[in-house]
């Protein structure tokens, strides 16, 4: 038999052998695999790099556009930080996402978080960015505090209340009548109405506070006529009205007052009739437990056009009741602002003012006395006709429902039922039934804010604690959507002017039993915080007793410890 000869051609693709018949078919050559040839020295990739990705704005890279890939998440607000799946930008405020962006119905949010896992940096960043686009921030009562360096870097009012700190006049009607001065008709008439009412319902919720109960019936009508009275003597004299002006008018009994105290024309049974009000007016003057802080002129007069911070920590947290007419004495004054603001604007004498409010540590607010959760109730239903935008900030839904009334749980259960959206952070597995029965979340979306609130592990190459894991981490509800999860950066402007800081105090390392030797030794660049006693001694160097035994070594005079 003859054997033929193969013969090989090479081809595009790859070798081809002749077969008998003059036909050819390809050899299976070897090819590279996904990642390259293998072996030493052939180039093979264990690891595949991601394809580098470039973030520009259509005026950058107008050349790119239509972009290949849109991002997943809104671009409209205040940049918060990076999607924690893809990695895009999220922009998010309430005003933004219900102005611009129709996202939401209402323009509030309300911010769930165990503490230190950075509930007030993320509403302290909407609060800078909302400022940047014309928002004015107002923080009504500010019990920490943590946006006092944020509304002074805005160039902003820090009004502090406190006892011996400064005043604030429940009667004051601000910029009321100056705005009056400017309006005629009915608007002139809503203006002074509003200031009239919101000044003897402040009057009537400090007496609620102080007897545990609200005035009468009787009560309040002797108040709302005693003021207007006060108010025509005050604007004839060109003065701004106290309590003891308040008191003064109801001692004096002038007829108007005393047709609706209904004496019956004895000023004697005008007389007992009045007692236990002026009885409570009086402990208001200074001499009760709500101090003097209320009873004297207005020590920093507030402006309805720049951000405004209201500072009530240095108000002991025992002192319930002080905390909680402060609060609803700020909450009186700036919004009293807004619609003196909004009257000048629908008139066309002002430009429209949009407000960021923020009710922080909200659960301490609410359990500060009675009214509190009426008050706020009725703040989160009138936002949107104001043009105010709002966040209300807390730990857990426990705090919510930890109210003592029923009726309370469900107003403050309201509060979250009613917001555009709901910012949670790290949170407990306890809690995860309650919010559900308000927001609808995923198993997945409850496990991962389950793992957020992780505490922190110990790093050993610092020798201190890692930051928890879930520090900065928030997910975004909207209604029923899927959850946005995000991870807020702080930028190097609040990290430097320390905007974020909310544990100051906890800086610096306690002095206390330190001498002046020690102090004086102290680095150059510590705060000058830690002060020294008067009569502290000079450290003296500690020596060893001269009876030691001979077979220890020698050990010289041990100087004075380091810090």
């Amino acid at each position: 038999m003859k054997l033929r000869r193969r013969t090989t051609t090479s081809s595009p693709l790859g070798n081809l052998v002749e077969a008998p018949g003059g036909s050819r078919k390809p050899v299976n050559a070897p090819r590279p695999g996904p990642r390259g040839w293998r072996g030493p020295g052939r180039g093979g990739a264990t690891y595949v790099e991601a394809a580098p990705e470039w973030r520009a704005t259509t005026v950058q890279a107008c050349g790119l556009w239509p972009f290949a890939a849109g991002t997943g998440s809104p671009m409209t607000g205040v940049p918060l930080g990076r999607n924690l799946v893809s990695g895009a930008t999220l922009c998010c405020d309430p005003i933004s996402w219900f102005q611009r962006a129709r996202l939401i119905s209402n323009p509030s949010c309300f911010v769930l978080s165990k503490p230190g896992l950075g509930k007030s940096t993320v509403v302290r960043r909407m609060a800078l960015g909302l400022a940047g686009y014309g928002t004015i921030p107002m923080v009504l009562g500010d019990l920490k505090p943590d946006y006092v360096d944020l509304v002074e870097a805005l160039g902003g009012q820090v009004i502090r209340l406190g006892r011996g700190r400064g005043h604030l006049n429940v009667l004051d009607p601000g910029e009321a009548n100056e705005a009056a001065d400017r309006l005629t008709g009915t608007a002139r008439a809503a203006v002074l109405a509003d200031a009239h009412g919101r000044r003897t319902t402040m009057v009537s919720a400090l007496l609620t506070i102080l007897r545990t109960s609200p005035p009468t019936d009787r009560e309040e009508s002797i108040l709302d006529r005693a003021l207007k009275v006060l108010d025509e003597r005050s604007r004839a004299h060109g003065r701004t009205p106290v309590l003891a002006d308040l008191l003064a008018v109801i001692r004096e009994a002038p007829e108007d007052v005393r047709a609706v105290a209904v004496d019956h024309g004895r000023i004697e049974r005008y007389r007992e009739l009045t007692e236990p009000l002026e009885a409570s007016l009086l402990a208001l003057l200074g001499s009760g437990r709500l101090g003097e802080i209320f009873s004297s002129p207005t020590s920093h007069p507030m402006r309805r056009d720049r951000p405004v911070v209201f500072d009530v920590s240095s108000i002991n947290d025992a002192e319930t009741d002080l905390q909680a007419a402060a609060l609803l004495a700020c909450w009186s004054a700036g919004f009293g602002a807004i619609n003196i603001a909004n009257a000048l604007a629908d008139a066309g004498l002002e430009p429209q003012r949009h407000y960021f409010v923020v009710l922080d540590e909200l659960w301490r607010a609410l359990r500060a006395g009675r009214g509190m959760v009426d008050r706020v109730d009725a703040l989160t239903r009138l936002n949107r006709q104001g043009g105010v935008g709002q966040a209300m900030v807390s730990h857990t839904m426990s705090d919510l429902m930890s109210l003592p009334t029923a009726e309370d749980r469900a107003k403050a259960r309201g509060f979250v039922e009613r917001s555009g959206m709901v910012i949670c952070g790290g949170l407990p597995s306890a809690e995860m039934p309650m919010l559900r029965s308000v927001v609808g979340f995923t198993r997945a979306e409850e496990d991962l804010l389950v793992s957020w609130q992780d505490p922190p592990a110990w790093d050993p190459d610092a020798g201190a604690q890692a930051d928890p894991p879930g520090r900065g981490n928030f997910l975004v509800k909207v209604g029923g959507r899927p959850g946005i999860p995000v991870h807020v950066a702080l930028t190097s402007v609040e990290t430097e002017k320390g905007l974020h800081e909310t544990n100051a105090r906890w800086r610096v390392t306690s002095r206390i039993g330190a001498s002046r030797d020690q102090l004086a030794a102290l680095p150059a660049h510590l705060p000058a915080t830690a002060t020294v006693s008067a009569d502290l001694p000079a450290a003296a160097p500690v020596s060893l007793p001269a009876d030691l035994p001979a077979s220890l070594p020698a050990v010289p005079d041990v100087p004075a410890l380091r810090p």
